[in-house]
């Protein structure tokens, strides 16, 4: 687990850096295209102001975005009696709490470290889950509070978003605005111009996968160390079973946040196909999968 949080803690400033070396380069590459410094100046500008803002601002931005409102001790007694135990548990620092109205079962945990955590549910989750399967849910986002995934995924959000609309603004520039570079070597600046473009395309979907692959790789270790928490993975099996089995999805969720939710908020895609490409583009792993790893643990 503590080999886990180290690889976390790397993997966020690898994750920057990846991400201001893609952008910046994309950026180089148009620049050269184009024969324009001034686009490479405005990139590396963004870049290093979104890093920032990415890893101060993520969980802001997150929670705005999914409509969360944050609730006291006296909002709802059980809730923050829950929270508190595990937290004291799990020896993490008490997160703050929030409450999406919604009626879909689901929640998340966002913040850049344990002293800057919270705790996010669905009004849904809260009417749906009796309290030893709400106890598996909170302890799955103790655990990524803990496992310092908070950082890790919630900076993705941002990041494959900056991504996204930096290349399509390139895009379009290159087809409405933009002139290729004058003089010199035509071809040279021909290949460069080609380059740009499948930059501009293809970062956003390798982007993407990276979250992706990121997210679904930390639901399992999730899954694992709330059960040690809570010393009862049945209580996060029958959860998840009654999240999976529920057919509303989630309102405020969208293609950014997805990937932070405890099961996928859009039911529409939890149906499993076979091919493996398709599954590239999973937010979540299979939940019958996660199910049957936590009850194997009961028969250990």
């Amino acid at each position: 687990m503590y080999t886990q949080i180290d690889a976390n803690k790397r993997n966020t400033f690898f994750l920057m850096a990846i991400f201001m070396i893609v952008v910046i380069g994309i950026g180089w590459v148009f620049s050269y295209a184009y024969n324009d410094s001034f686009i490479l100046y405005i990139v590396v500008t963004i870049a290093i102001v979104q890093s920032l803002v990415s890893y101060y601002y993520s969980d802001s931005i997150t929670l705005a975005i999914s409509r969360a409102k944050q609730v006291s001790k006296k909002d709802n007694v059980e809730l923050y009696r829950i929270v508190e135990n595990i937290s004291i548990t799990a020896g993490l620092p008490m997160p703050r709490i929030f409450i999406i109205d919604d009626s879909a079962p689901n929640a998340f945990a966002t913040g850049r470290d344990p002293k800057h955590a919270v705790v996010c549910v669905t009004s849904g989750i809260l009417s749906k889950l009796n309290k030893t399967e709400l106890q598996g849910v909170i302890s799955h986002e103790m655990a990524h509070i803990g496992n310092y995934d908070i950082r890790l995924m919630t900076i993705t959000v941002v990041l494959v978003g900056i991504i996204a609309l930096l290349s399509d603004w390139f895009l379009r520039w290159s087809w409405w605005g933009g002139r290729r570079r004058d003089g010199g070597n035509d071809q040279v600046g021909a290949v460069m111009f080609v380059i740009a473009i499948v930059l501009a395309i293809l970062a956003p979907i390798i982007a993407t996968l990276i979250k992706l692959a990121i997210s679904r790789k930390r639901e399992y270790l999730a899954d694992a160390t709330g059960a040690l928490i809570t010393r009862y993975p049945e209580g996060l099996a029958s959860a998840l079973e009654k999240i999976s089995a529920d057919n509303e999805p989630l309102e405020v969720a969208n293609k950014a946040t997805a990937h932070l939710y405890i099961a996928n908020p859009f039911k529409s895609g939890d149906k499993r196909t076979i091919s493996w490409f398709s599954k590239l583009f999973d937010t979540h792993p299979p939940i019958e999968d996660r199910i049957k790893k936590l009850r194997a643990m009961i028969s250990k």
